[in-house]
């Protein structure tokens, strides 16, 4: 629904304002009101956690199974643990990569490279050659293995560029499953349906190891001890991450630009949600809750910009994010100066909070969003002008309005040590990890919004450019568009196996970036539209505990 308002200018000039209604916040101040486990019990579930997490440790030193240490790796990861393990994983997957797995079936082959692969091992798709008869075609024999199936399914989203075996694997792989599905016994028709509905590598961490502990609990070969670790250590982050988010609450409360812009979208929950996607673990608060500030002010500045001023306001509000000082504010909208001097207090609150050799930090978040508002600022050119760009005109610009770069730099602000200097000058050149994610991002967004933005005469997207530039329909175009982002998907798997100039842990900060995009905008955009499934993977994630 839009609404237009009038306002006047001198004597003459009128500016219509156009704003969409969203739907208010879901959660309200529920996480502000709601307490998170007492200091007795946190206290209680940590100790015994300490207990589980040595018996754990004993695991991987009490067998040199290979396949018994690759099923334990895959119920760690499944189950959100391997945080506890690092050091013990790592030093199992050198046992694992040097195993010869010539004997392996079809299950075995593929666990083995999926958990090398997601560890940044190359291994060669040579291994599944033995699976092809003399036409290079899947042995028939595969076509009732549902376990192997399944496992070679989620293998194939982890393919680069010309691995075409792997292609043909995600073919195969997700006929066969689809037809076996009626067929199978549980817990593996669960475990089907949901890596059907969504890959195992493109899921976030945290609801999947939500929805899976249900599943674990219910396998015959679970192991008691790690069930009962997964189920209090998810509680205990649940824990830590309610308390975190009702900081991040009362700070947007305080901030009260939500309630004061009435057109932009009340949506901290959700976007503190996103962030937990990207990282969950203890040790990233500080990370969480200066990332879901910076992605809230992104996101009122992105309703100013698309729902609400018109060109002339947007300039003066460009102008004045690349002046980024306060004498800047005379300048601007009455609406928009509240924001202006918010935001400018938010990131020096920032440099507040780091240490004094993280300071520089804070100017490369402020270039990353003065890139945005210009960004975005050429795009309401477009708009105004009915402009249509083509495909690499539009890229050129709307990667840069993605905000991926953005929030990949807000990502890294809080980090440690890990984070250097040479992190950021790697990062701020557009690398092809940042590219890559940013493709992702804009191509999601787009597609999935496309219909909806078409109705408020919203600027042209990506899937219009394509139309226009190739002269083809709706369905054809989204289709092409899906392969550049399979494409996207394919330079990422690529980027984790290459060394690069900076840490594993930098690269996969990003992987789980783009695994939340999908999450996001998987079917329709869940931050905007956050009263459906975002509401009930927020409970999931945030809300709601897990039964001991």
């Amino acid at each position: 629904m839009e609404k237009q308002s009038l306002t006047f200018v001198g004597d003459h000039e009128a500016k219509v304002h156009k704003s969409s209604k969203y739907h208010p916040s879901i959660w309200g101040d529920y996480f502000i009101r709601n307490s998170s486990l007492s200091h007795v019990e946190t206290q209680r579930m940590i100790k015994r956690v300490e207990e589980l997490k040595v018996q754990v440790k004993s695991m991987f030193k009490g067998t040199n199974d290979i396949l018994q240490i690759m099923n334990l790796i895959d119920s760690i990861q499944l189950l959100r643990l391997d945080y506890h393990f690092e050091n013990e994983i790592d030093d199992a997957l050198r046992l694992i990569f040097e195993v010869d797995d010539k004997n392996y079936d079809l299950y075995e082959t593929s666990l083995r490279f999926r958990l090398l692969r997601q560890h940044g091992y190359n291994v060669s798709t040579d291994t599944f050659n033995k699976f092809r008869d003399d036409n290079g075609s899947f042995i028939s024999t595969l076509k009732r293995d549902a376990k192997g199936l399944l496992s070679l399914y989620n293998v194939s989203y982890l393919a680069t560029h010309g691995e075409t075996i792997l292609d043909e694997a995600n073919y195969f792989t997700k006929s066969q499953l689809v037809s076996l599905l009626s067929e199978l016994e549980q817990p593996l028709e669960t475990q089907v349906s949901l890596f059907l509905e969504v890959p195992l590598c493109r899921r976030i961490k945290s609801l999947l190891a939500r929805i899976y502990i249900p599943i674990y609990q219910k396998d015959a070969m679970r192991n008691d001890v790690i069930l009962e670790l997964a189920k209090l250590d998810f509680n205990l982050l649940q824990s830590l991450h309610q308390e975190e988010l009702k900081k991040v609450s009362i700070w947007w409360n305080d901030l009260a630009l939500a309630k004061s812009l009435k057109f932009v979208r009340d949506r901290i929950v959700e976007a503190y949600y996103w962030v937990v996607g990207m990282y969950y673990e203890p040790q990233y608060s500080r990370v969480r809750v200066m990332c879901t500030k910076a992605f809230g002010l992104l996101s009122i500045m992105d309703d100013i910009y698309d729902n609400y001023s018109t060109l002339e306001e947007r300039r003066l509000l460009t102008e004045a994010i690349k002046r980024w000082n306060r004498q800047a504010v005379d300048s601007l909208p009455e609406y928009t100066k509240n924001f202006y001097l918010k935001l400018l207090k938010t990131f020096e609150e920032f440099e507040a909070v780091l240490e004094l050799n993280e300071k520089y930090r804070v100017q490369y978040l402020k270039n990353e969003f003065k890139a945005v508002a210009i960004a975005y600022l050429e795009e309401s050119k477009w708009g105004v002008e009915r402009y249509v760009p083509s495909l690499d005109e539009h890229l050129r610009v709307s990667l840069i309005s993605s905000a991926c770069s953005f929030v990949i730099c807000s990502m890294y602000l809080g980090m440690g040590e890990v984070a250097t200097k040479e992190v950021f000058e790697w990062y701020s050149s557009f690398p092809k990890p940042v590219e890559a994610c940013s493709v992702i991002g804009r191509l999601l967004n787009d597609i999935r919004s496309h219909e909806t933005e078409q109705e408020r005469d919203h600027v042209a997207s990506t899937v219009e450019s394509y139309m226009k530039e190739h002269g083809t329909n709706v369905q054809v175009t989204c289709k092409k568009l899906r392969e550049m982002l399979e494409k996207a998907w394919k330079d990422l798997n690529k980027e984790r196996l290459n060394p690069t100039l900076v840490a594993r842990p930098i690269i996969e900060r990003i992987l789980s970036f783009s695994v939340s995009m999908e999450d996001v905008y998987r079917d329709t955009d869940e931050y905007t539209h956050s009263d459906k499934k975002m509401k009930d993977n927020v409970s999931l994630v945030l809300v709601e505990p897990i039964p001991i």
